[in-house]
């Protein structure tokens, strides 16, 4: 178990094609203090170019290069990872394309301080730039995620904001296989729930920038999160007698 004493965390950010944006991410977390994993999930040469510049000029900044696209998920494990094994106990999840809000970030690090069992999670507050079809489709993820769990803990699976005390999300890697793509998020959200990890839940805006580089893939990911509901909802029904008991305890 990590407590406050031993507290000491990094960012961990995927990027899969954003030349434009990383900068700016990168110079935003570090002027919180915060060292930062860069992981290029198989880049195009510029954003490779771009990562490369950013690894060797800022002082803090750690590159994990994949070879071949792994998808969010894949990154977020490769850099989980790396930052387990850099000593890090807590590692804070941030998109590479500017829609989260890193003025917030010292505001997670003080809840993850405080409660450093618990993840820390983002609630997106939005504003009119958020596109309503995916605003309506994360309700349907919301209500899975809800039953999955036997439980209204996680507001919000989907925000990929969000602080992990680092050795409970590396032993779900190690003990299940993850999705690897945007199913990611609310998978390893779910297992750590069902691990007895809490959640904290934090309200945070999020904007989507009008020329914004989005990865997501309508009707693949969408499959792909069908098929993680229907996995989830399968091992809820296996610990259904373990996730009662917990409702009756508490």
């Amino acid at each position: 178990m990590t407590d406050a004493s031993s507290f000491r965390a990094t960012a961990v950010i995927p990027v899969y094609n954003h030349p434009a944006t990383i900068g700016a991410m990168v110079a935003a977390v570090r002027a919180h203090g915060l060292p930062c994993v860069l992981v290029d999930d198989g880049s195009e040469p510029h954003c490779a170019a771009v990562l490369d510049r950013l690894a060797a000029e800022v002082e803090g900044v750690t590159l994990v290069r994949l070879p071949l696209n792994q998808g969010k998920g894949g990154a977020m494990m490769a850099g989980l990872r790396e930052a387990l094994r850099l000593g890090y106990s807590h590692a804070l999840q941030i998109d590479a394309d500017g829609q989260h809000a890193a003025g917030d970030i010292p505001r997670f690090l003080d809840l993850a301080r405080a409660h450093p069992a618990d993840v820390i999670c983002g609630t997106p507050v939005y504003d009119r730039s958020v596109p309503k079809g995916r605003l309506y489709g994360r309700y349907l993820t919301h209500v899975w995620v809800w039953i999955n769990t036997l439980s209204l803990d996680i507001v919000d699976s989907m925000c990929g904001f969000r602080v992990y005390p680092l050795r409970a999300a590396v032993a779900v890697f190690d003990s299940a296989r993850l999705g690897r793509r945007m199913d990611f998020d609310s998978e390893v959200l779910v297992r750590l729930h069902w691990r007895g990890v809490r959640m904290v839940n934090v309200p945070t805006a999020v904007t989507y920038p009008q020329d914004g580089i989005s990865h997501f893939r309508g009707l693949q990911d969408n499959v792909l999160i069908s098929r993680m509901h229907a996995r989830l909802f399968a091992g809820m029904l296996l610990r259904l007698p373990l996730l009662l008991w917990r409702k009756v305890r508490t």
